[in-house]
């Protein structure tokens, strides 16, 4: 059996910010149950040299919209930087989701050997679309919603394994 781009893809970008995005909710009752301002919470870092929790959201989003749009060839969207809520956080998830959605699998597959050229500090990078997908994508997605996660539990959220993997059922798993 095989595996596309669009499989490998966007159906896993969906469900993981549907994890975020549950995960900020609990960021929410926290901050509502321990009187905590929520600004506290948008703004803390794990290092000083770390972005903080707010823009680890913005870039989540924001690598797997312009994944989905390189892959298929239309230009990327262009989203503010300016969320200061978890409200306003929720909405960019929400809004990138309705963004992946709009995309097609026939649009991302066959984009295995697109050549996909970004612009990093500076510097020129060249992928092929498996190899951006596989090796930059996903690490950096992953990367950017674990320092979300660790943010917030370094900040007293009670979160767990499983609000950052899922409920089972969306994992496709049976628990016996």
């Amino acid at each position: 059996m095989s595996l596309t781009l669009y499989q490998a893809s966007t159906p896993v970008f969906i469900r993981m910010l549907g994890n975020l995005s549950n995960i900020l909710n609990k960021a929410v009752a926290h901050a509502e149950a321990t009187q905590i301002d929520q600004a506290i919470l948008i703004n803390a870092r794990l290092a000083a040299d770390m972005y903080p929790l707010s823009r680890q959201v913005q870039i989540a989003a924001d690598i797997v919209k312009s994944c989905a749009a390189r892959l298929s060839g239309i230009d990327v969207p262009s989203y503010e930087d300016n969320e200061s809520t978890f409200t306003e956080l929720q909405a960019r998830i929400a809004k990138t989701v309705v963004f992946l959605q709009s995309i097609s699998e026939e649009q991302i597959n066959g984009s295995e050997e697109r050549e996909i050229t970004l612009k990093i500090r500076g510097n020129e990078m060249v992928f092929l679309g498996q190899s951006y997908l596989f090796n930059f994508v996903i690490p950096n997605f992953y990367f950017h919603i674990t320092a979300t996660y660790a943010i917030l539990r370094h900040n007293g959220v009670e979160l767990g394994k499983m609000d950052y993997l899922g409920e089972p059922q969306t994992l496709d798993i049976k628990i016996l």
